[in-house]
């Protein structure tokens, strides 16, 4: 089978429109135009890849000779996911630049949250902390439920 004269019309111009919609300043643009390169690109490995034929799951059978060769099935899997993961960079790119032009003069700083606190306030949370602590080590200080003998006599009772 000979590549079909509309598949390669249809590569050549989304590479020449992906390239030309790339060369914008527009970051959304350059998302289009990435995404018809990397279909473009696919459907160049799919027209290089040969004769339609059997799938290559069992060899050895008569039909070995019709078999499709696997790699530029394999290439194309390959392509589509490193597509996928540029465009999820480039999205993600997109919302940052976007935040960041909604933010105006702010920009990229960050508010401090705990500016009006102050140290007495800061020490009587942390003191708080240690009395709790202490009280939870009080009450388990004097539960009978795991007291020091009984560990030692069944240490020593097992090692007998």
């Amino acid at each position: 089978m000979s590549a079909s004269l509309t598949l390669v019309v249809l590569m050549a111009i989304m590479y020449g429109t992906g390239v030309y919609v790339m060369l914008e300043r527009s970051l959304t643009r350059f998302l289009i135009g990435f995404v018809l390169v990397g279909n473009a690109t696919n459907l160049l490995i799919l027209l290089m890849s040969g004769p339609s034929g059997t799938a290559p799951l069992v060899t050895g059978t008569a039909s070995d000779d019709r078999m499709v060769d696997p790699v530029p099935q394999v290439l194309m899997l390959t392509a589509i996911v490193i597509n996928f993961g540029v465009t999820a960079f480039i999205l993600a790119l997109i919302y940052r630049t976007w935040w960041l032009a909604q933010l105006g003069d702010e920009g990229d700083t960050l508010s401090n949250e705990h500016e009006h606190d102050t140290e007495e306030a800061t020490d009587a949370v942390f003191h708080q902390v240690d009395v709790d602590d202490e009280a939870v080590q009080r009450a388990l200080d004097e539960s009978n439920e795991h007291s020091d003998d009984e560990h030692t006599t069944t240490r020593k009772g097992a090692s007998e």
